[in-house]
Formats: structure tokens, sequence, C-alpha cells
């Protein structure tokens, strides 16, 4: 088994066509075997590069990107609000601004140091997609339990539906390939010092939100998709598109993939993306049986066909009581299902 290498997006302000190019170049050259780096949309990238010379320090301390053509729109910044890592391009317009990380846009050996640097303190988050692509690769045969993966007998994670999930902060893709999985006892695991936490739900939302893997199954692109429950996540970390699906499956139980894109306006490639992430955390299902009562009531009349086999994604988080069955929802009832996760 080959674990994919993860992909980390960097997002731009600022830059014109030629600077953008440059980036590209140095961010193809500091692509590795542990993580790869590829521009992408800024509201979405994992780390920010600014234009220095068209950054400007506004009164009240936030920071201002002119855009690089007349058409482009500004980008307006709270450095102490910001959750990436974020650096400059030199020289800087604003004299009275000193940022923690700058470096020369044309010296392409400090523009790939930077992005080292970058990749190095997002490593938790890169050693956690490397455990998601594992839990991808094995979970038809995982179930639910507790167990430790091991590299060449060494310790590299474990995940435990109770405990949540914990890696080897410095692992790699490579600690992963031909990694094995041992089934342990409920609860017979033990998290190491020094390894951060994660519940099941939350390393696997991340993990699709990365990938380029199509992670959901071929049949719920072709059978009635049910809710089941709320993702166990914090509320901010899911989009609009997340809660509008959730919406119409509580509305409109067995919707099938098309019925979902007309009714959302979703493409197939953001749609699919979108279903994936609720489908990893467990949030719907193609068995009616699995639904959530309100759902199964509605969809009663349905013919599923015989129920799949339970999956570790279906399974996340069962451990945990479930929040009340959802009342069904009034006319012009715009708000996704309830109770979500507060921060």
């Amino acid at each position: 088994m080959t674990i994919e290498v993860p992909v980390l997006r960097l997002g731009l302000a600022g830059f014109g066509e030629a600077q953008q190019k440059l980036v590209e170049e140095a961010a193809k050259a500091a692509s590795s075997p542990r993580a790869a780096w590829e521009t992408g949309p800024f509201a979405d990238a994992d780390a920010w590069w600014l234009e220095g010379r068209r950054t400007l320090l506004m009164p009240n301390k936030h920071l201002r990107v002119q855009p690089a053509v007349p058409s482009g729109r500004s980008v307006q910044i709270a450095l102490a609000d910001v959750d990436r890592p974020v650096a400059f391009s030199l020289p800087l317009a604003a004299p009275d601004f000193k940022p923690a990380v700058s470096f020369e846009l044309e010296n392409r050996t400090a523009a790939v140091k930077v992005l080292h640097q970058f990749a190095s303190w997002m490593q938790l988050a890169l050693a956690h997609f490397c455990l998601g692509s594992s839990i991808a690769e094995k979970q038809p045969t995982l179930g639910a339990g507790s167990w430790e993966v091991l590299h060449e007998g060494d310790l590299v994670a474990v995940v435990d539906l109770k405990l949540g999930a914990a890696v080897d902060p410095q692992a790699g893709p490579a600690d992963f390939d031909d990694a094995t999985w041992c089934v342990r006892a409920h609860g017979g695991v033990v998290i190491p010092p020094g390894w951060p936490r994660a519940s099941v739900s939350q390393l696997m939302w991340q993990y699709a939100q990365r990938t380029q893997r199509d992670l959901l199954p071929p049949h719920y692109r072709t059978r009635p998709l049910f809710f089941r429950r709320p993702p166990r996540l914090a509320q901010r970390q899911l989009k609009d598109a997340h809660l509008l699906l959730m919406r119409e499956l509580v509305a409109q139980p067995g919707m099938d993939f098309e019925a979902l894109q007309h009714a959302t306006g979703l493409a197939d490639a953001p749609l699919a993306r979108c279903l994936s992430a609720l489908y990893v955390v467990g949030s719907i299902t193609s068995n009616p049986r699995r639904a959530s009562a309100a759902t199964q009531l509605a969809a009663a009349v349905r013919d599923s066909g015989p129920p799949s086999r339970q999956s570790l994604f279906e399974s996340v988080g069962d451990t945990v009581p479930r929040p009340s069955d959802l009342a069904p929802r009034r006319a012009l009832d715009l708000t996704a299902p309830l109770p979500l996760m507060r921060d």
C-alpha cells in the first residue's frame, strides 16, 4: 500500500502574473516525499504569501493588500486573528511593519526555505493526513475497536473510537507504507506522552478536505441518501455547502446524487467532495435503517435494498450518546440540522 503525499495549499495576495509564476516554481521546488505544495484559493489555503510592496498598515493595525490588477480586489486581514503561517515578499511598503517571516521572491533558495519552514510548522497536520489516508485504505476491514499501527515494529499511531486517534508527530508517508494494523481489546491502547489526541471525526474530516482521492463509495452516487446526525465538529469547520446538503437531506430524505445536484446547484466534483466529508464522519448514509428516527419515518416507504456492511466511517462516534432526534423542519426554516458543536 502506498500512502498519498499530502498537498499543502499556498494562497497569494497582491502578486502579478509574472510573480505568480515565480511562486509556482518555488512551490514545485519545495515539494518533497513528505509534502507537496501548490497554489490555491486564498480563503482555503494552508499558508499565505503577501506581496510586501502592496501591503499597507492601516490605522486599526489591520493589513490591506492591494490587488496587482485594477479589476482585482484588495485583501484585509488582522494578523492577530490569522490561524496559518504568513510570509511577506520584500521590499515592504510599510516601513514600520516588521513581519515575522519575509523573503525575496526572486531568490528561489530563500522562497523554498520559507515553504520548508511552513511545512515543519504544520508537521502534525501532515502526520494526521497520513493516518487518515491509512484509515481510508483499511476501513472496510477495521470496523469498530482499538488499534495500534506499527511500522517495522515501532508504534506509529493508535486509533480508538472512545479515546480518539493519536500519531507520532514526526510521522510521514513512509512510516505508513506497509504498516501493520493490530487489533487490541476495547480500551486496550495507550497514547504515548507527547502525542496530541484528536477525535476520529476530526482526523477524517481534515483528511477529506485535503485528499485527492475519491472517498465517496460508488453506490452513494446512485442510491437514495439519508441524514444520520450532525458532524461532531466545531461549527466553524463546516462550510455553507455542508450545511446546505444536511438541510436538504433532513427536509427530503432519500434524495440521490442527481437530485442533490439540482437542489443545491453544486457541480459533480464539489458535491462529491462535500458528501465525502459528511460520509467519513458518519453524518450521511445510504442505509435508511441507520438514519435518524425522523428520517426513517419519512423514508419508510422506500425500498433501499439489503443493508450495507458497516464501515469505520459509519461507526465513528457511535459510542458517544446521540443527540435527540430532529423535529420536522418548519416551513421557511433555512437553518442547518442542530445541535452543532460550539468552539
